[in-house]
């Protein structure tokens, strides 16, 4: 893809009130992503935008492996994912990533244990691909249980939060 188009792109991303762009051409494809301004506090997390992705082809998928245990059991995942959770909402980790419990190493967590919360506050960073996404609480009400720690890795629907 030509590096004009590109500019131009970026150019319509900032001037518009688009958060994100991708175009395709042939096996070509860009894709343009703003970052939300709430997230460019003073004292937070540096955020770049707009970031460019270059894709290729597709590459082949890996087929998932199975232990000998979920081979008995006829399934890789238990029947009921909310098992050993307390009884409440659970916030679970839109994409994958890694959690971040406070805006800054030096800054104290967002949200503890039995600290109240009202729906859209935030309750953590999940940092992917050098973007940092906020994961706000839909719901509100008490935190009951927090599922990770600041700086381990969490994969996509794992559960974070369980608010009651």
């Amino acid at each position: 893809m030509d590096l004009r188009k590109i500019k131009k792109l970026i150019d319509l991303l900032e001037e518009s009130n688009l958060s994100e762009i991708e175009i395709k051409e042939g096996e070509e494809s860009v894709r343009l992503a703003r970052a939300p301004s709430r997230l460019l506090e003073p004292g937070g997390y540096a955020v770049a935008a707009p970031t460019v992705v270059h894709a290729g082809p597709p590459a082949a998928t890996p087929m998932p492996m199975h232990s000998p245990t979920e081979a008995a059991t006829g399934g890789s995942k238990s029947a009921d994912p909310n098992a050993g959770l307390p009884a409440g909402h659970v916030v679970r980790a839109p994409m994958v990533g890694t959690f971040y419990a406070s805006p800054a190493p030096d800054k104290p967590a967002f949200v503890s244990i039995g600290a109240t919360v009202k729906a859209g506050d935030t309750l953590g960073i999940i940092e992917a691909m050098k973007m940092f996404n906020p994961i706000e609480a839909d719901v509100s009400g008490t935190v009951l249980a927090i599922q990770c720690e600041s700086g381990q890795p969490v994969e996509f629907d794992q559960p974070l939060f369980v608010i009651g």
